[in-house]
């Protein structure tokens, strides 16, 4: 199991004050010597936090793997095959919401996913869509050619550590189910030091995104050291 270390919240730090500092890239550094697998942002349609000017040095700069978060729109589209990061992340977008709200609806989406996937692959992007833990989700995920799912795993967050039973079998099944079809798999949403425990146990899962948890980590004890705690409790290393 793998880590991949979200920066955005670095930057709407530094967007609280308009300011130049503090960087997301230094925080992906940061990340990186502390043992992170990758970095992932979402750069969204208003860019209230990660900017392109981010998502151009990380590609630049970061050792590991960048992953980017975004909507599957044409302006986005354009940014990704310019940048070329390694790994996108499709994502639904609502104006004003304060995080993403759940995963993309592949049975209502009305656009043609297939083909923005199949030209994502054409700049050798591989693309995967964030879901919620749903078989039928998957299924879809799967027949529109994406090479990973993401699952949301916001709801298990949720829940009080007597009641993650349900959610955490819901969790294994659509990530059984994924691997059934060709998929790899993916994590993340609300995880933290805590809650991320029970979720170990589902194999299936290849790399965890966090983000939230380590930022307001790293506040008390720096990047570096709250990446490494992270990475610790992932791969039981210490």
């Amino acid at each position: 199991m793998e880590l991949s270390v979200n920066v955005d919240h670095i930057a709407t730090l530094r967007e609280a004050r308009k300011e130049e500092f503090p960087d997301p890239v230094y925080a992906a550094v940061e990340a990186e010597l502390g043992g992170a697998d990758g970095i992932t942002v979402h750069l969204r349609g208003d860019r209230r936090h990660i900017k392109e000017r981010d998502l151009e040095l990380l590609k630049q700069l970061i050792k590991t793997e960048l992953t980017l978060e975004m909507a599957p729109t044409q302006g986005m589209a354009i940014i990704a095959k310019r940048i070329k990061p390694n790994y996108i992340t499709l994502v639904p977008e609502s104006p004003g919401e304060v995080t993403t709200q759940g995963g993309l609806n592949l049975l209502k989406t009305k656009e043609d996913l297939k083909l923005y996937i199949s030209r994502l692959k054409e700049e050798r992007i591989i693309p995967g869509i964030f879901v919620d833990p749903d078989i039928e989700q998957v299924k879809e995920a799967a027949r529109i050619k994406a090479q990973y799912i993401e699952i949301n795993t916001s709801k298990y967050t949720q829940l009080r550590s007597t009641n993650i039973k349900d959610e955490v079998i819901r969790i294994a099944r659509a990530s059984k189910a994924a691997r059934r079809e060709g998929l790899l798999v993916h994590a993340g949403h609300g995880l933290d030091y805590r809650n991320i425990h029970a979720l170990l146990s589902v194999s299936e899962i290849s790399v965890f995104s966090i983000g939230f948890a380590i930022v307001a980590r790293a506040v008390f004890v720096g990047f570096k050291e709250a990446t490494k705690e992270m990475v610790s409790i992932i791969k039981g290393v210490k």
